[in-house]
């Protein structure tokens, strides 16, 4: 069996150091002998004692070799038998800490420390029922056991059963309510609950009481932040700084604040102060870099990058900002050379060839537009959105047999990807095949219900051919649910009801479609033929002007203005 890897903290899988006053993981205890209630020979005592010093040179191989022999002379020692398993776990050996702590919890049934080890490892594997029930036995053994507690909540919190974690945090501030760390993630909780008065208040009371803690200053900053309270929460930050004046990266986040405030030279003089106290400081010129790209001071924005990026050239997030700002300049040539300069290893890789490609595009060169593509695609196979564009960019160029090629070898290797089947759908549908156009739609709703686009396609596709109108309007009524503001999807509905003779309503959903398609040919044709069925020949030749004055070349608008207009 592959060995599974699981990072475990010391004092706790999720707190790390905050957790203060948290009960040491068992591994890390070092006492040479066991518990008076629990007696061993001395040839295991021997055995504990050099893995207790192995695990102190750091050698946890010879830690655990020592500890297995220990527990071979005392094999009924639940205290070793624990010892073992916590230095599997600190060792990441999942399956053998696993095994030993099932086994041995049988029995011994009431080790409340052997039980919060296997909850531990249960909540990384993300076993949150098995977890849940060890933290649960261990409160009902140890009813003062405050850290089961709060790790109880902490997987409640996780599963946004918050109504759970809130009592259990109540339990445990009710055991220590000056429980710092307690109180803190109660705070975040409550404010996921939307009860911001109760976390505030919370938070407020974490500072007096321990006013170093950071998590608390900023919990209650991003609180109101949230409630787009910008200057209150600049406020707690300030606050702050009164006490640890060299938080750099506070300031930052007060810039950043200001910014969304609307105060950008604020914003910039901020941190203009905070380079004076630490100028090299690359936190404060990547935060000026944005923004000065936020108020589009292009030449500024680009200078600050590169000038970072002399120093770290590795920095693929960097220049490909570097590369983002010379495309708003213009600098099409600088750009497109930064893009192509980035790793297929950073995560944005795809993306930046994307942008290279459709720079290359613009000069009027598509060809080597689809090479900058497929040249990606030989680095990294795994990018949906490689194959997304560059069929697309066949599309463009007319060319439908290798835009189908590449969308079909996109879904071979992503079958499950909704959007792949949707492209697929609408390129049958543009070469006229529609029955296999529609099941691809129907592919689509299958890995995706919710699909408002799909719906829409199938929706408007049947009425446009007069047929399955029921079911197209219930499924385009489906997906207006889900986009409400969807002109394209307003206008299928409009030309539904035109369809089926309800004029009147096909009028009041096309001129809403208009409200977000004000230059959409096909919504003002739309609205010209249904005048036209109602008899307002002038109200419908002026939107077959509009329309074909959006679409010159449209000869059905053409033929259709000539008809009303001999």
């Amino acid at each position: 069996m592959q060995k599974k890897h699981i990072s475990f903290l010391i004092c706790g899988f999720l707190f790390s150091a905050m957790l203060a006053g948290c009960a040491s993981f068992p591994a890390s205890r070092t006492q040479a002998l066991a518990p008076a209630e629990d007696p061993y020979s001395k040839e295991a005592a021997y055995h504990y004692s050099l893995a207790v010093l192995s695990r102190l040179d750091g050698d946890l191989a010879l830690s655990i070799d020592h500890m297995k022999r220990a527990l071979a002379f005392s094999p009924d020692s639940p205290y070793l038998t624990t010892e073992l398993v916590s230095l599997y776990v600190e060792n990441n050996d999942v399956d053998p800490a696993l095994s030993l702590g099932e086994s041995a919890l049988e029995k011994y049934p009431g080790n409340t420390e052997l039980r919060s080890i296997l909850g531990g490892l249960y909540f990384n594997l993300r076993e949150y029922d098995k977890a849940v029930r060890e933290y649960q036995t261990v409160t009902e053994m140890d009813p003062e056991n405050a850290v089961a507690y709060l790790y109880l909540a902490t997987i409640y919190s996780q599963e946004k059963k918050y109504a759970q974690a809130e009592k259990a945090y109540q339990k445990l501030l009710a055991l220590d309510p000056d429980h710092i760390i307690g109180m803190f993630y109660y705070a975040k909780i409550l404010a996921s609950m939307n009860r911001v008065a109760d976390a505030e208040k919370l938070y407020q009371k974490i500072i007096a009481q321990r006013p170093a803690f950071e998590a608390a200053w900023t919990g209650l900053a991003a609180l109101y932040e949230n409630q787009n309270k910008y200057e209150e929460a600049i406020g707690v930050y300030r606050r702050y700084l009164e006490t640890t004046p060299a938080r750099i990266g506070i300031r930052v986040k007060i810039a950043e604040l200001l910014m969304k405030a609307g105060r950008e030279e604020t914003a910039e003089k901020e941190l203009q102060e905070v380079l004076k106290i630490s100028p090299e400081d690359r936190e404060v010129h990547m935060a000026l870099g944005l923004l000065y790209y936020d108020m589009r001071r292009y030449d500024q924005a680009a200078a600050r990058f590169a000038q970072l990026l002399e120093t770290t050239p590795a920095d693929d997030k960097l220049r490909y900002l570097l590369a983002n700002v010379l495309e708003q300049k213009g600098d099409r040539q600088k750009a497109l050379a930064e893009y192509q300069k980035i790793s297929p290893k950073f995560e944005l890789y795809a993306n930046a060839q994307i942008q290279a490609a459709k720079l290359i595009k613009q000069e009027g060169y598509p060809a080597d537009a689809i090479g900058i593509i497929r040249q990606a695609m030989g680095f990294r196979k795994d990018q949906v959105v490689l194959y997304l564009y560059l069929s697309s960019l066949y599309e463009e160029q007319k060319d439908m047999n290798e835009a189908e090629k590449t969308v079909r070898e996109g879904i071979r290797l992503f079958p499950d990807n909704p959007d792949l089947h949707y492209l697929l759908g609408a390129l049958l549908e543009k070469t006229g095949r529609f029955p296999e156009s529609i099941q691809s739609m129907k592919q689509v709703l299958a890995l995706d219900p919710g699909n408002a686009d799909a719906l829409n396609f199938i929706g408007y596709s049947y009425a446009d051919r007069g047929m399955r109108l029921d079911e197209a309007e219930q499924m385009i009524v489906e997906a207006l649910k889900i986009k409400p503001d969807n002109g394209y999807i307003l206008d299928s509905l409009g030309w539904v009801y035109f369809k089926k003779n309800n004029y009147e309503s096909a009028l009041r959903y096309l001129k809403k479609a208009l409200e977000f398609l004000p230059d959409d040919p096909s919504v003002m044709e739309h609205l010209g033929d249904t005048y036209l069925k109602t008899g307002r020949r002038e109200e419908a030749l002026e939107w077959f002007r509009k329309a074909l004055k959006t679409d010159p070349g449209n000869s059905r608008l053409k033929n259709k203005i000539d008809l009303l207009n001999p």
